[in-house]
């Protein structure tokens, strides 16, 4: 569906620079001060848009000039079980997965949906070139699906290791082509694949956490929550591997205090990571705007160690202007750490507080909420948002699936120029 472009400008958070969108700007082209730019958009005051469908009703905080079918929008609630047993009594769950008692229906059962609709519909219905994508695992299952549905070329890189996480309840559209790196990759290699492959004026590097659509549908999240709670959360928890969906929720909550409904921003960013993959943990407590030192060849071996794999990026947007470490140290947040024993533990405890199950990523940040409450780091009456990224997995499997075979392995070790001669042959 067509619809008029969402009007906005950009803004470099490092320096306060203001400029205008080209279409797929990712940086500020002066490039006088390193930074995540910023969607500012001209409405600003919150008003979903009951008309549109799914994520689509936040159309007025999203950059896009499209609407892409399917989209469902993040649902939030009231907990019950969840919420007495940590004895809070304003704790809202934003769900984004398969649940559909409650009105989630991310077919693919990961927020990764509110990047791919957002991203998407940044680009022109006439767009030529061909994206590339760089995934974990839960991002690539999303713009695959996302592609497929609405008729997308896209290359999706992505580490072999994580070929279990492309699973769809049907046989993809040729317009999806998977690329892979070898076993013993990271997601690290992914993006390298993904990069040297965008060197070629014929592909469109998606972009990561410098794209604002992949930011801004991210931030859906906390307008989900406004919306049900009509406030900004107090506190925020979320499991992160780069920290971008974090970033997201800080940027919203900001533009919500913009509006005089909702007061000033005061929330508190809380986010967790998989031990032993603890680059943003490390260097969060060793009081380091720059990333701690991390060998790739520890950074690969503790990727597979760890239950959560979609939580191992080794170059967040952590250090950048406006990036992870700002939010955090604006918002007086902090980092904790859970175990393969704890998400085991928290994947068992909430199936029977909540009635469903959740992705091994989201129960890092319900561990995470649960040593904050022990640590008198949230209030009882605190508002609280718990961002639970994925879950219904079991759910939407059980009615059928087939995996998403690799079109082509790829080292990262290639030439670009083989890279895209390789990849252009399956076009």
């Amino acid at each position: 569906m067509n619809i008029s472009n969402t009007k906005y400008h950009l803004l470099n958070v490092g320096d306060g620079h203001e400029f205008e969108d080209k279409g797929w700007t990712l940086s500020d082209p002066s490039g006088k001060t390193p930074s995540l730019v910023r969607a500012v958009y001209e409405n600003r005051s919150f008003n979903p848009r009951p008309e549109l469908d799914g994520i689509y009703r936040y159309a007025d905080w999203m950059p896009i000039r499209r609407t892409l079918k399917r989209s469902c929008a993040p649902v939030t609630y009231k907990s019950k079980g969840l919420a007495k047993f940590l004895g809070l009594e304003n704790l809202y769950i934003t769900f984004s997965g398969w649940n559909p008692k409650i009105g989630a229906k991310f077919r693919t059962c990961s927020f990764k949906e509110t990047e791919a609709y957002s991203v998407l519909a940044r680009i022109p219905a006439r767009e030529k070139r061909i994206l590339v994508v760089q995934s974990a695992g839960n991002t690539a299952r999303a713009f695959a699906q996302v592609c497929s549905d609405n008729r997308i070329p896209v290359v999706i890189c992505v580490p072999n290791d994580c070929l279990h996480d492309l699973w769809f309840r049907k046989k993809l559209n040729q317009c999806v082509k998977l690329v892979t790196v070898p076993h013993g990759c990271d997601y690290y290699d992914a993006i390298s694949v993904g990069e040297k492959l965008a060197q070629d004026p014929r592909y469109l590097l998606e972009g990561g956490a410098k794209n604002i659509a992949r930011r801004d549908g991210m931030g859906t999240t906390i307008l989900s929550f406004a919306e049900q709670a009509g406030c900004i959360p107090d506190a925020y928890f979320q499991a992160v591997g780069s920290g971008t969906g974090a970033i997201a929720a800080w940027e919203n909550a900001c533009r919500l205090a913009q509006d005089p409904r909702f007061g000033e921003n005061h929330m508190k960013v809380f986010v967790a990571q998989n031990a032993p993959f603890t680059l943003i943990y490390d260097s969060w407590k060793a009081g380091s705007r720059e990333l701690v030192p991390l060998t790739p060849e520890k950074g690969r071996l503790d990727a597979e160690i760890i239950l959560a794999k979609v939580l191992s990026n080794r170059k967040p947007p952590y250090s950048i202007a406006g990036g992870l470490y700002d939010v955090l140290k604006e918002s007086d947040g902090d980092v904790y750490l859970a175990t393969n024993n704890d998400i085991m533990y928290w994947m068992m405890q909430f199936r029977n507080l909540e009635g469903y199950e959740l992705l091994p990523s989201a129960c890092v940040a319900v561990a995470a909420l649960d040593q904050a409450v022990k640590e008198g780091r949230v209030g009882k009456q605190d508002n609280i948002m718990l961002n639970c990224t994925g879950g219904g997995t079991l759910a939407a499997m059980s009615r059928g699936y087939v995996f998403k075979q690799s079109d082509l392995e790829l080292s990262p070790d290639l030439p670009a120029s083989e890279i895209i001669a390789r990849v252009n042959s399956l076009f």
